[in-house]
Protein backbone atom coordinates (compact mmCIF):
# COMPACT_ATOMS: atom_id res chain seq x y z
CA UNK A 1 0.00 0.00 0.00
CA UNK A 2 1.26 3.43 -0.72
CA UNK A 3 0.20 7.53 -1.00
CA UNK A 4 -0.04 9.15 -4.13
CA UNK A 5 2.16 12.33 -4.11
CA UNK A 6 2.04 15.06 -6.33
CA UNK A 7 5.44 16.08 -7.03
CA UNK A 8 5.90 20.10 -7.35
CA UNK A 9 7.58 21.42 -10.90
CA UNK A 10 10.02 23.37 -9.04
CA UNK A 11 13.31 23.42 -11.44
CA UNK A 12 16.55 22.20 -9.47
CA UNK A 13 19.39 24.56 -8.62
CA UNK A 14 22.82 24.29 -11.37
CA UNK A 15 24.78 21.49 -11.23
CA UNK A 16 28.26 20.86 -11.82
CA UNK A 17 30.50 17.89 -12.79
CA UNK A 18 33.61 17.80 -11.64
CA UNK A 19 36.07 15.71 -13.22
CA UNK A 20 39.65 14.52 -11.73
CA UNK A 21 43.07 13.52 -12.74
CA UNK A 22 46.27 13.61 -11.06
CA UNK A 23 49.96 13.61 -11.90
CA UNK A 24 53.33 11.88 -9.83
CA UNK A 25 51.70 10.14 -7.37
CA UNK A 26 54.01 8.21 -4.77
CA UNK A 27 54.05 4.59 -5.40
CA UNK A 28 53.13 3.06 -2.44
CA UNK A 29 52.72 -0.60 -4.30
CA UNK A 30 56.29 -2.96 -3.85
CA UNK A 31 55.37 -4.91 -6.68
CA UNK A 32 53.45 -2.73 -8.84
CA UNK A 33 52.33 1.14 -9.20
CA UNK A 34 49.81 2.14 -7.07
CA UNK A 35 45.97 1.78 -7.84
CA UNK A 36 44.87 5.76 -7.10
CA UNK A 37 41.03 6.70 -6.33
CA UNK A 38 40.29 9.86 -5.44
CA UNK A 39 37.62 11.10 -2.72
CA UNK A 40 35.94 14.17 -2.86
CA UNK A 41 34.79 15.53 0.98
CA UNK A 42 32.13 18.72 1.05
CA UNK A 43 32.44 20.81 4.07
CA UNK A 44 29.35 21.45 5.93
CA UNK A 45 27.79 24.18 8.46
CA UNK A 46 29.70 22.92 11.33
CA UNK A 47 33.23 23.42 9.15
CA UNK A 48 33.27 19.57 9.45
CA UNK A 49 34.46 17.74 6.07
CA UNK A 50 31.65 14.95 4.92
CA UNK A 51 31.99 12.21 2.67
CA UNK A 52 30.67 13.03 -1.09
CA UNK A 53 31.91 10.57 -3.30
CA UNK A 54 34.21 7.96 -4.53
CA UNK A 55 36.14 8.01 -8.41
CA UNK A 56 36.36 4.23 -9.49
CA UNK A 57 40.36 3.18 -8.84
CA UNK A 58 42.22 2.68 -11.80
CA UNK A 59 45.40 -0.46 -11.45
CA UNK A 60 48.97 0.30 -11.41
CA UNK A 61 49.24 4.14 -12.50
CA UNK A 62 50.84 6.93 -11.14
CA UNK A 63 49.33 9.68 -13.70
CA UNK A 64 45.15 8.30 -13.35
CA UNK A 65 42.85 9.79 -15.39
CA UNK A 66 39.65 9.26 -13.44
CA UNK A 67 36.49 8.47 -15.80
CA UNK A 68 33.82 8.97 -13.08
CA UNK A 69 32.46 12.61 -12.45
CA UNK A 70 31.49 14.27 -8.84
CA UNK A 71 28.25 16.24 -9.81
CA UNK A 72 27.01 18.76 -7.38
CA UNK A 73 24.90 21.50 -7.20
CA UNK A 74 26.50 25.17 -7.63
CA UNK A 75 25.10 27.51 -5.09
CA UNK A 76 26.14 30.85 -6.04
CA UNK A 77 25.78 32.79 -2.63
CA UNK A 78 27.66 29.48 -0.40
CA UNK A 79 31.49 29.20 -0.45
CA UNK A 80 31.30 25.35 -0.92
CA UNK A 81 34.30 24.27 0.56
CA UNK A 82 35.97 21.09 -1.07
CA UNK A 83 38.76 18.53 0.08
CA UNK A 84 39.67 15.94 -2.41
CA UNK A 85 42.08 13.32 -0.73
CA UNK A 86 43.57 10.95 -3.21
CA UNK A 87 44.24 7.41 -1.99
CA UNK A 88 46.29 3.85 -3.15
CA UNK A 89 43.46 1.32 -2.39
CA UNK A 90 44.79 -2.00 -0.87
CA UNK A 91 41.79 -3.61 -0.35
CA UNK A 92 38.12 -3.98 -1.17
CA UNK A 93 37.32 -2.01 2.26
CA UNK A 94 35.15 0.79 2.33
CA UNK A 95 37.13 2.38 5.24
CA UNK A 96 39.67 4.65 3.58
CA UNK A 97 41.98 4.21 7.04
CA UNK A 98 42.77 0.62 4.82
CA UNK A 99 44.13 2.55 2.21
CA UNK A 100 47.66 4.46 1.71
CA UNK A 101 47.11 8.23 1.56
CA UNK A 102 48.48 9.80 -1.39
CA UNK A 103 48.07 13.37 -0.64
CA UNK A 104 44.94 16.09 -0.79
CA UNK A 105 43.87 19.23 -1.94
CA UNK A 106 41.70 21.68 -0.26
CA UNK A 107 39.71 24.34 -2.18
CA UNK A 108 36.33 26.03 -2.82
CA UNK A 109 33.97 25.26 -6.23
CA UNK A 110 33.62 29.38 -6.35
CA UNK A 111 37.39 29.46 -6.93
CA UNK A 112 37.77 26.31 -9.64
CA UNK A 113 34.98 28.20 -11.18
CA UNK A 114 36.41 31.34 -11.45
CA UNK A 115 39.51 29.88 -12.77
CA UNK A 116 38.37 28.83 -15.77
CA UNK A 117 37.23 25.49 -14.79
CA UNK A 118 40.27 24.14 -14.17
CA UNK A 119 42.74 24.43 -11.43
CA UNK A 120 46.23 22.10 -11.37
CA UNK A 121 47.77 22.20 -7.96
CA UNK A 122 50.52 20.36 -5.56
CA UNK A 123 48.86 17.55 -3.35
CA UNK A 124 49.20 18.34 0.07
CA UNK A 125 50.26 16.37 3.30
CA UNK A 126 52.72 14.39 1.81
CA UNK A 127 56.60 14.53 1.58
CA UNK A 128 56.19 14.29 -2.50
CA UNK A 129 56.27 17.40 -3.94
CA UNK A 130 56.23 16.74 -7.44
CA UNK A 131 52.19 15.13 -6.93
CA UNK A 132 49.32 17.21 -8.58
CA UNK A 133 46.30 16.95 -9.14
CA UNK A 134 43.92 18.68 -11.58
CA UNK A 135 40.47 19.74 -11.22
CA UNK A 136 38.19 20.75 -13.97
CA UNK A 137 34.32 21.66 -13.37
CA UNK A 138 31.85 22.86 -15.76
CA UNK A 139 28.09 23.52 -15.23
CA UNK A 140 26.00 20.68 -16.57
CA UNK A 141 23.81 21.13 -19.60
CA UNK A 142 20.35 19.95 -18.15
CA UNK A 143 19.64 17.88 -21.37
CA UNK A 144 18.50 14.14 -20.64
CA UNK A 145 19.32 12.93 -24.22
CA UNK A 146 21.04 9.22 -23.79
CA UNK A 147 23.15 8.53 -26.34
CA UNK A 148 24.19 4.79 -27.62
CA UNK A 149 27.70 4.47 -29.31
CA UNK A 150 29.88 1.46 -30.68
CA UNK A 151 33.40 0.45 -32.32
CA UNK A 152 35.45 -1.52 -33.34
CA UNK A 153 39.29 -1.47 -34.51
CA UNK A 154 40.56 -2.72 -38.03
CA UNK A 155 44.53 -3.31 -38.31
CA UNK A 156 45.43 -2.04 -35.51
CA UNK A 157 49.00 -1.90 -34.67
CA UNK A 158 50.31 -5.22 -32.95
CA UNK A 159 52.34 -3.79 -29.64
CA UNK A 160 52.71 -7.16 -27.59
CA UNK A 161 56.07 -9.33 -28.25
CA UNK A 162 54.03 -12.67 -27.45
CA UNK A 163 51.09 -11.79 -28.83
CA UNK A 164 48.59 -9.17 -30.89
CA UNK A 165 47.22 -6.78 -28.81
CA UNK A 166 44.96 -5.70 -26.23
CA UNK A 167 43.13 -2.98 -27.14
CA UNK A 168 40.55 -0.69 -25.49
CA UNK A 169 39.15 3.10 -26.34
CA UNK A 170 39.16 5.80 -23.54
CA UNK A 171 36.94 9.04 -24.78
CA UNK A 172 37.75 12.11 -23.73
CA UNK A 173 35.19 15.77 -23.84
CA UNK A 174 36.46 18.80 -24.75
CA UNK A 175 36.19 21.72 -22.00
CA UNK A 176 36.09 24.97 -22.79
CA UNK A 177 39.31 26.06 -22.37
CA UNK A 178 40.33 23.67 -25.36
CA UNK A 179 41.43 21.01 -22.51
CA UNK A 180 39.91 17.28 -22.42
CA UNK A 181 38.57 15.19 -19.48
CA UNK A 182 37.98 11.76 -19.59
CA UNK A 183 34.06 10.77 -19.65
CA UNK A 184 34.54 6.75 -21.03
CA UNK A 185 36.30 3.90 -21.31
CA UNK A 186 35.49 0.70 -22.54
CA UNK A 187 36.66 -3.03 -22.59
CA UNK A 188 39.42 -4.43 -23.28
CA UNK A 189 39.79 -6.86 -25.48
CA UNK A 190 41.83 -9.83 -25.44
CA UNK A 191 45.02 -10.72 -28.44
CA UNK A 192 43.42 -9.24 -31.41
CA UNK A 193 44.16 -6.34 -33.60
CA UNK A 194 40.79 -6.14 -35.06
CA UNK A 195 39.08 -5.75 -31.55
CA UNK A 196 34.59 -5.30 -31.55
CA UNK A 197 33.91 -3.45 -28.58
CA UNK A 198 30.37 -3.55 -26.87
CA UNK A 199 28.07 -0.95 -27.53
CA UNK A 200 27.71 1.31 -24.86
CA UNK A 201 24.70 4.00 -23.33
CA UNK A 202 26.00 7.35 -22.15
CA UNK A 203 23.97 10.71 -21.10
CA UNK A 204 25.10 13.21 -23.48
CA UNK A 205 25.75 15.60 -20.68
CA UNK A 206 28.71 14.19 -19.92
CA UNK A 207 29.44 12.87 -22.99
CA UNK A 208 29.91 16.48 -24.46
CA UNK A 209 27.75 18.40 -22.28
CA UNK A 210 24.83 18.05 -24.61
CA UNK A 211 26.80 20.27 -27.24
CA UNK A 212 26.49 18.20 -30.19
CA UNK A 213 30.03 20.57 -31.93
CA UNK A 214 31.62 20.06 -29.52
CA UNK A 215 35.28 18.06 -29.56
CA UNK A 216 35.45 14.40 -28.76
CA UNK A 217 39.24 13.34 -28.52
CA UNK A 218 39.54 9.12 -28.81
CA UNK A 219 42.72 7.31 -27.57
CA UNK A 220 43.35 3.73 -28.42
CA UNK A 221 45.55 1.67 -26.11
CA UNK A 222 47.40 -1.73 -25.98
CA UNK A 223 46.13 -2.64 -22.28
CA UNK A 224 49.56 -3.69 -20.39
CA UNK A 225 49.47 -5.27 -16.40
CA UNK A 226 51.71 -3.17 -15.23
CA UNK A 227 49.56 -0.05 -15.92
CA UNK A 228 52.04 1.35 -18.29
CA UNK A 229 49.46 1.20 -21.65
CA UNK A 230 50.91 1.68 -24.96
CA UNK A 231 48.71 4.22 -27.04
CA UNK A 232 48.14 2.69 -30.14
CA UNK A 233 46.52 6.17 -31.86
CA UNK A 234 44.03 9.00 -31.53
CA UNK A 235 40.98 10.88 -33.66
CA UNK A 236 38.64 13.30 -33.04
CA UNK A 237 35.47 13.74 -33.92
CA UNK A 238 32.14 15.96 -33.71
CA UNK A 239 29.37 14.45 -33.47
CA UNK A 240 26.84 16.44 -35.24
CA UNK A 241 28.71 15.66 -38.07
CA UNK A 242 27.97 12.17 -38.49
CA UNK A 243 23.79 12.04 -36.53
CA UNK A 244 22.32 12.10 -40.06
CA UNK A 245 25.15 9.84 -41.40
CA UNK A 246 24.70 5.95 -42.27
CA UNK A 247 27.16 4.06 -40.28
CA UNK A 248 30.04 2.45 -40.30
CA UNK A 249 32.24 5.79 -40.43
CA UNK A 250 35.83 4.71 -40.06
CA UNK A 251 38.58 7.24 -38.60
CA UNK A 252 42.04 6.99 -38.92
CA UNK A 253 44.04 5.85 -35.60
CA UNK A 254 47.34 8.43 -35.59
CA UNK A 255 50.12 7.80 -33.17
CA UNK A 256 51.76 11.03 -33.33
CA UNK A 257 55.09 9.90 -33.00
CA UNK A 258 55.27 7.50 -35.87
CA UNK A 259 53.40 9.87 -37.61
CA UNK A 260 56.77 12.24 -36.93
CA UNK A 261 59.37 10.11 -37.60
CA UNK A 262 57.89 8.23 -40.88
CA UNK A 263 57.50 10.34 -43.73
CA UNK A 264 55.20 7.57 -45.30
CA UNK A 265 53.40 6.41 -42.34
CA UNK A 266 49.77 6.15 -42.98
CA UNK A 267 48.03 4.98 -39.94
CA UNK A 268 48.48 2.94 -36.89
CA UNK A 269 45.39 0.86 -38.14
CA UNK A 270 41.35 2.32 -38.35
CA UNK A 271 38.41 2.57 -35.80
CA UNK A 272 35.03 2.48 -37.45
CA UNK A 273 31.98 3.64 -35.32
CA UNK A 274 29.57 1.17 -36.38
CA UNK A 275 26.41 2.90 -34.37
CA UNK A 276 25.26 6.24 -33.00
CA UNK A 277 21.82 6.78 -32.07
CA UNK A 278 20.73 10.07 -30.30
CA UNK A 279 17.61 9.21 -28.01
CA UNK A 280 15.76 12.39 -26.82
CA UNK A 281 14.34 11.62 -23.35
CA UNK A 282 11.87 12.98 -22.14
CA UNK A 283 12.85 14.81 -17.92
CA UNK A 284 10.80 12.97 -15.45
CA UNK A 285 9.10 16.30 -15.30
CA UNK A 286 7.16 15.74 -18.31
CA UNK A 287 5.90 12.17 -16.31
CA UNK A 288 4.41 14.42 -13.43
CA UNK A 289 2.88 16.83 -15.44
CA UNK A 290 1.64 14.07 -17.50
CA UNK A 291 -0.29 12.63 -14.55
CA UNK A 292 2.00 10.11 -13.17
CA UNK A 293 1.50 9.01 -9.70
CA UNK A 294 4.29 8.34 -7.32
CA UNK A 295 3.54 6.32 -4.22
CA UNK A 296 5.48 6.63 -0.97
CA UNK A 297 5.98 3.77 1.91
CA UNK A 298 7.76 4.41 4.98
CA UNK A 299 9.64 1.55 6.96
CA UNK A 300 11.41 1.85 10.47
CA UNK A 301 13.64 -0.61 11.95
CA UNK A 302 12.39 -2.23 15.25
CA UNK A 303 15.27 -4.79 16.00
CA UNK A 304 17.23 -4.71 18.65
CA UNK A 305 20.93 -3.89 17.60
CA UNK A 306 19.13 -0.51 17.78
CA UNK A 307 19.74 -0.81 21.44
CA UNK A 308 17.16 -0.90 24.31
CA UNK A 309 14.49 2.12 24.29
CA UNK A 310 14.60 2.47 27.91
CA UNK A 311 18.34 3.23 28.10
CA UNK A 312 19.60 7.20 26.61
CA UNK A 313 22.08 5.42 24.07
CA UNK A 314 19.65 3.56 22.35
CA UNK A 315 18.60 4.57 18.78
CA UNK A 316 15.25 4.42 19.60
CA UNK A 317 15.31 5.83 23.47
CA UNK A 318 11.91 6.35 24.33
CA UNK A 319 11.37 9.68 26.42
CA UNK A 320 8.79 11.91 26.35
CA UNK A 321 9.81 15.50 25.05
CA UNK A 322 12.71 13.62 23.72
CA UNK A 323 13.82 13.64 19.82
CA UNK A 324 15.36 9.97 19.52
CA UNK A 325 17.94 9.63 16.43
CA UNK A 326 14.88 7.42 14.60
CA UNK A 327 12.46 10.82 14.90
CA UNK A 328 15.24 13.47 13.89
CA UNK A 329 15.53 11.22 10.71
CA UNK A 330 11.77 10.48 9.98
CA UNK A 331 11.16 14.57 10.39
CA UNK A 332 13.83 15.65 8.27
CA UNK A 333 13.04 13.57 5.78
CA UNK A 334 9.61 12.65 5.96
CA UNK A 335 8.93 16.48 5.64
CA UNK A 336 10.87 16.17 2.61
CA UNK A 337 8.70 14.06 1.20
CA UNK A 338 5.63 14.82 2.16
CA UNK A 339 6.05 18.20 0.91
CA UNK A 340 5.35 16.24 -2.83
CA UNK A 341 2.05 15.03 -1.30
CA UNK A 342 -0.50 16.63 -1.80
CA UNK A 343 -3.21 14.92 0.89
CA UNK A 344 -0.21 13.54 3.25
CA UNK A 345 -1.35 10.40 3.83
CA UNK A 346 1.10 7.72 4.28
CA UNK A 347 1.45 4.05 5.31
CA UNK A 348 4.21 3.12 7.50
CA UNK A 349 5.42 0.00 8.79
CA UNK A 350 7.98 -2.19 11.02
CA UNK A 351 10.30 -4.81 10.66
CA UNK A 352 11.70 -6.85 13.15
CA UNK A 353 9.64 -6.57 16.03
CA UNK A 354 7.82 -8.71 18.13
CA UNK A 355 4.07 -7.82 18.13
CA UNK A 356 1.90 -8.03 21.85
CA UNK A 357 0.94 -11.16 20.30
CA UNK A 358 4.22 -12.85 20.39
CA UNK A 359 4.81 -13.00 16.96
CA UNK A 360 7.95 -11.64 15.21
CA UNK A 361 6.97 -9.54 12.04
CA UNK A 362 8.60 -7.93 9.13
CA UNK A 363 6.00 -5.89 7.60
CA UNK A 364 3.49 -4.82 10.61
CA UNK A 365 1.42 -1.54 10.39
CA UNK A 366 2.56 0.97 12.44
CA UNK A 367 -1.19 2.18 13.40
CA UNK A 368 -2.37 -1.76 13.67
CA UNK A 369 -4.68 -1.13 11.50
CA UNK A 370 -4.37 -3.57 8.18
CA UNK A 371 -7.55 -2.04 6.67
CA UNK A 372 -6.54 1.34 7.07
CA UNK A 373 -2.66 1.67 7.31
CA UNK A 374 -2.48 5.24 6.76
CA UNK A 375 -1.23 7.95 8.96
CA UNK A 376 -2.04 11.68 8.46
CA UNK A 377 1.07 13.24 7.40
CA UNK A 378 4.84 12.74 8.81
CA UNK A 379 3.78 14.14 12.39
CA UNK A 380 0.83 11.16 11.91
CA UNK A 381 3.74 8.18 11.60
CA UNK A 382 5.96 9.94 14.23
CA UNK A 383 3.16 9.13 16.51
CA UNK A 384 1.89 5.98 15.67
CA UNK A 385 5.90 4.99 15.40
CA UNK A 386 5.90 6.58 19.03
CA UNK A 387 2.81 3.69 19.93
CA UNK A 388 4.38 0.83 18.57
CA UNK A 389 7.44 1.72 20.23
CA UNK A 390 5.63 1.40 23.58
CA UNK A 391 3.51 -1.73 22.12
CA UNK A 392 6.23 -3.80 19.94
CA UNK A 393 9.09 -5.03 21.47
CA UNK A 394 12.67 -4.58 19.88
CA UNK A 395 13.57 -7.89 18.63
CA UNK A 396 15.07 -9.44 15.17
CA UNK A 397 16.58 -10.41 13.10
CA UNK A 398 16.63 -7.08 11.07
CA UNK A 399 15.29 -8.81 7.51
CA UNK A 400 14.96 -6.41 4.58
CA UNK A 401 13.38 -8.53 2.03
CA UNK A 402 10.14 -8.92 3.31
CA UNK A 403 9.40 -5.25 3.15
CA UNK A 404 10.67 -4.60 -0.04
CA UNK A 405 8.11 -7.89 -1.45
CA UNK A 406 5.82 -6.55 0.26
CA UNK A 407 6.30 -3.01 -1.52
CA UNK A 408 7.23 -4.98 -4.81
CA UNK A 409 3.65 -6.63 -5.23
CA UNK A 410 1.73 -3.28 -5.72
CA UNK A 411 4.95 -2.30 -7.98
CA UNK A 412 4.00 -5.47 -9.86
CA UNK A 413 0.27 -4.88 -10.46
CA UNK A 414 1.09 -1.52 -11.50
CA UNK A 415 3.26 -2.64 -13.93
CA UNK A 416 0.88 -4.68 -15.81
CA UNK A 417 -0.34 -0.92 -17.16
CA UNK A 418 3.67 0.84 -16.83
CA UNK A 419 3.11 4.72 -16.75
CA UNK A 420 0.92 4.90 -14.50
CA UNK A 421 2.14 4.80 -10.71
CA UNK A 422 5.90 4.94 -9.38
CA UNK A 423 6.27 3.77 -5.84
CA UNK A 424 9.19 4.89 -3.08
CA UNK A 425 9.94 2.88 -0.32
CA UNK A 426 11.93 4.67 2.41
CA UNK A 427 13.65 2.49 5.34
CA UNK A 428 14.96 3.87 8.11
CA UNK A 429 17.71 1.34 9.68
CA UNK A 430 20.63 1.20 11.60
CA UNK A 431 22.03 -1.03 8.92
CA UNK A 432 22.56 -4.34 10.61
CA UNK A 433 20.93 -6.51 7.73
CA UNK A 434 20.66 -9.83 8.84
CA UNK A 435 19.26 -11.47 5.26
CA UNK A 436 21.19 -10.22 2.56
CA UNK A 437 20.89 -12.67 0.61
CA UNK A 438 17.39 -12.69 0.38
CA UNK A 439 17.15 -8.99 0.17
CA UNK A 440 19.96 -8.64 -2.64
CA UNK A 441 17.38 -10.97 -4.56
CA UNK A 442 14.51 -9.13 -3.31
CA UNK A 443 16.11 -6.08 -4.75
CA UNK A 444 16.97 -7.99 -8.23
CA UNK A 445 13.58 -9.40 -8.84
CA UNK A 446 12.11 -5.90 -8.01
CA UNK A 447 14.93 -3.96 -10.52
CA UNK A 448 12.35 -4.03 -13.57
CA UNK A 449 9.14 -2.55 -11.30
CA UNK A 450 8.20 1.00 -10.97
CA UNK A 451 10.43 1.19 -7.64
CA UNK A 452 12.58 2.83 -6.13
CA UNK A 453 14.35 2.38 -2.29
CA UNK A 454 15.36 4.98 -0.08
CA UNK A 455 17.50 3.51 2.33
CA UNK A 456 18.45 5.77 5.52
CA UNK A 457 21.48 4.31 7.59
CA UNK A 458 20.81 5.72 11.33
CA UNK A 459 23.79 6.41 14.09
CA UNK A 460 27.52 5.41 13.42
CA UNK A 461 27.52 1.99 12.64
CA UNK A 462 29.63 0.86 9.53
CA UNK A 463 26.99 1.05 6.68
CA UNK A 464 29.16 -1.29 4.27
CA UNK A 465 26.31 -3.54 3.32
CA UNK A 466 24.07 -0.27 2.90
CA UNK A 467 26.63 0.67 0.37
CA UNK A 468 26.77 -2.48 -1.54
CA UNK A 469 22.87 -2.72 -2.11
CA UNK A 470 23.12 0.64 -3.50
CA UNK A 471 24.55 -0.30 -7.13
CA UNK A 472 26.12 3.17 -8.05
CA UNK A 473 29.75 1.66 -8.72
CA UNK A 474 29.02 -2.03 -9.25
CA UNK A 475 25.52 -3.35 -10.67
CA UNK A 476 23.67 -5.82 -8.07
CA UNK A 477 23.91 -9.19 -8.56
CA UNK A 478 21.92 -12.50 -7.07
CA UNK A 479 22.12 -16.12 -7.76
CA UNK A 480 24.03 -15.01 -10.81
CA UNK A 481 21.61 -12.49 -12.71
CA UNK A 482 21.71 -8.72 -11.93
CA UNK A 483 18.98 -6.12 -11.35
CA UNK A 484 18.16 -4.60 -15.05
CA UNK A 485 18.83 -1.04 -13.43
CA UNK A 486 19.87 0.70 -10.01
CA UNK A 487 17.01 0.91 -7.77
CA UNK A 488 18.69 1.45 -4.55
CA UNK A 489 19.72 5.00 -2.86
CA UNK A 490 21.75 4.73 0.26
CA UNK A 491 21.93 8.37 2.43
CA UNK A 492 23.82 8.12 5.89
CA UNK A 493 22.47 10.15 8.16
CA UNK A 494 24.96 11.31 10.39
CA UNK A 495 25.96 13.24 7.35
CA UNK A 496 23.58 16.20 7.95
CA UNK A 497 23.49 16.39 11.91
CA UNK A 498 25.50 19.54 13.55
CA UNK A 499 25.50 19.06 16.60
CA UNK A 500 23.38 16.53 16.27
CA UNK A 501 20.48 18.61 14.90
CA UNK A 502 19.23 19.12 11.14
CA UNK A 503 19.78 22.85 10.11
CA UNK A 504 18.32 24.69 7.45
CA UNK A 505 21.29 24.48 5.35
CA UNK A 506 21.77 20.66 5.88
CA UNK A 507 18.08 19.90 5.67
CA UNK A 508 18.33 21.48 2.14
CA UNK A 509 21.62 19.22 1.09
CA UNK A 510 19.59 16.12 2.65
CA UNK A 511 16.62 17.03 0.65
CA UNK A 512 18.75 16.31 -2.54
CA UNK A 513 20.78 13.59 -1.42
CA UNK A 514 17.53 11.61 -0.76
CA UNK A 515 15.35 12.06 -3.78
CA UNK A 516 18.78 12.34 -5.96
CA UNK A 517 18.19 9.35 -7.69
CA UNK A 518 14.61 9.24 -7.86
CA UNK A 519 14.10 11.06 -11.27
CA UNK A 520 16.61 9.30 -13.08
CA UNK A 521 15.24 5.78 -11.68
CA UNK A 522 12.01 6.55 -13.23
CA UNK A 523 13.50 7.89 -16.11
CA UNK A 524 14.84 4.77 -16.47
CA UNK A 525 12.12 2.68 -15.99
CA UNK A 526 10.05 4.12 -18.45
CA UNK A 527 12.77 4.26 -21.26
CA UNK A 528 13.09 0.24 -20.58
CA UNK A 529 9.13 -0.12 -20.87
CA UNK A 530 8.46 2.31 -24.05
CA UNK A 531 6.53 4.57 -21.96
CA UNK A 532 6.48 8.05 -23.38
CA UNK A 533 4.56 11.17 -20.85
CA UNK A 534 0.97 11.82 -21.45
CA UNK A 535 -0.21 14.90 -22.65
CA UNK A 536 -0.60 17.29 -19.90
CA UNK A 537 -4.68 18.38 -19.53
CA UNK A 538 -5.53 21.45 -20.65
CA UNK A 539 -4.71 24.38 -18.33
CA UNK A 540 -8.82 25.34 -17.27
CA UNK A 541 -9.36 28.90 -17.29
CA UNK A 542 -12.85 29.91 -15.76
Amino acid sequence: MASSIAVNTVVPSSEVSINVSCRNLSDKDVFSKSDPMAVLFVQNSNQQYVEYGRTEYIKDTLNPTFVKAFVMPYIFEECQRLRFEIYDVDSTSAKLSKHDFLGRLDCTLGEILSQGGKIEKQLQGISNKKSTIIVAAEEVNPCNDLITMAFCGKHLDKKDFFGKSDPFLVIYRQNNDGSYVAVHKTEIIKNTLNPIWKPFTIKAKILCNADYTRSLKIECYDWDSDGSHDLIGIFHMVLQEYRQQSMPVTFDCINPKKKEKKKKYKNSGQIQMTKLIVDEQPSYLDYIRGGLQLNFTVGIDFTASNGDPRKQNSLHYNRPGQENAYMRALLAVGEVCQEYDSDKMFPALGFGGRLPNGVVSHEFYLNGSPDNPYCSTIQGVLNAYLSSLNAVQLYGPTNFAPIINHVAKFAADSHRNPGQSYFILLMLTDGAISDMALTKEAIVNASHLPLSIIIVGIGNADFEAMDILDGDDERLSSKGRYAVRDIVQFVPFRKFLVNGVVTNTTSIHLAKEVLAEIPEQIQSYMKMNKVKPNVPPPVYHP
